[in-house]
């Protein structure tokens, strides 16, 4: 009962968690929206990739982390990646939840992403592009059908995408060869796309290339500024959350990896060094 009431009154940081380091292009956007607010990063680097593991697998990790970062003080955590949020968010949210302590909240990336559509295409078509874990799970098509059921959607999974990034190719031929053929592949299956969803939160750093193969009427839908307007909205309409959210400006991150390894392939995400500590999950 105590942990309980401590939970309810306390403030603390927002937590944001990743498999690995992709989150990291979400609290960049986080930080620009919300600066006055704090936050702590945790990738769980020691057991990525969560791409290519079982929904019981990745709801069992997801969980650990959440309850962690719960544990760590966050009054709500945000799943800053597709495959947690696909495989893991709606069982933590329908059946842990209330078990943990029903004032607390966790979210996650799909369906803001989702929601933006339809603003941005224009005749319908949709192409995502996510790990294989994601496309397996059906979560955007299942999203996009329930609010834009005329909607057609494709995907494609690239499972090369993500190690070109965390091992600093993502400028390389290498990238460009497996980035051209996955979008060839997307495009053969329906040539309308007018809107592509980079259904990773690693992508955004591929954008440049990714652009270079697509053509000038094709929007890319990068999901870190729309994940940051809506928790923007979710606590303009939540202030019972918003006034458990501690505003210092501070920001901590923690791996369950290598703490300096993580601070080296981290800069990439980020633009500067990082101070990170280890965790044990």
């Amino acid at each position: 009962m105590g942990t309980l009431f401590f939970r309810q009154i306390a403030m603390g940081p927002i937590g944001v968690f990743d498999s690995g380091y992709g989150g990291l292009t979400v609290l960049n956007d986080f930080i620009k929206r919300l600066p006055n607010y704090d936050f702590i990063y945790l990738g769980d680097n020691a057991r990525t990739p969560y791409g290519t593991r079982s929904f019981e697998v990745v709801y069992e990790y997801t969980l650990q982390a959440v309850n962690r970062l719960f544990d760590m003080g966050c009054p709500m955590v945000i799943l800053a990646c597709n495959t947690a949020s696909a495989k893991a968010l709606r069982s933590i949210q329908q059946n842990d939840l209330s078990r943990i302590d029903s004032n607390l909240r966790v979210l996650g990336v799909i369906r803001p992403s989702v929601e933006a559509l339809g603003s941005i295409s224009k005749n319908c078509h949709i192409g995502v592009v996510g790990t294989s874990g994601t496309v397996l799970s059906q979560s955007y098509p299942l999203e996009i059908a329930k609010l834009y059921p005329e909607f057609v959607v494709s995907q494609e999974a690239c499972p090369m995408w993500v190690p070109l990034v965390e091992n600093n190719e993502y400028n390389s031929s290498g990238a460009d060869y497996f980035i051209q053929k996955n979008l060839n592949n997307l495009f053969k299956t329906d040539p309308l796309i007018d809107t592509l969803i980079l259904g990773c939160t690693h992508y955004p750093i591929l954008e440049n290339k990714i652009r270079q193969y697509l053509s000038p009427e094709v929007q890319i839908m990068s999901q870190g500024s729309i994940v940051a307007e809506s928790l923007f909205d979710y606590l303009n309409r939540h202030p019972e959350m918003d006034n458990r959210c501690s505003k210092n400006g501070k920001v901590e991150f923690f791996t369950t990896e290598n703490p300096e390894k993580f601070s080296q392939t981290a800069s990439i995400f980020v633009g500067y060094e990082i101070k990170v500590n280890h965790l044990t999950l």
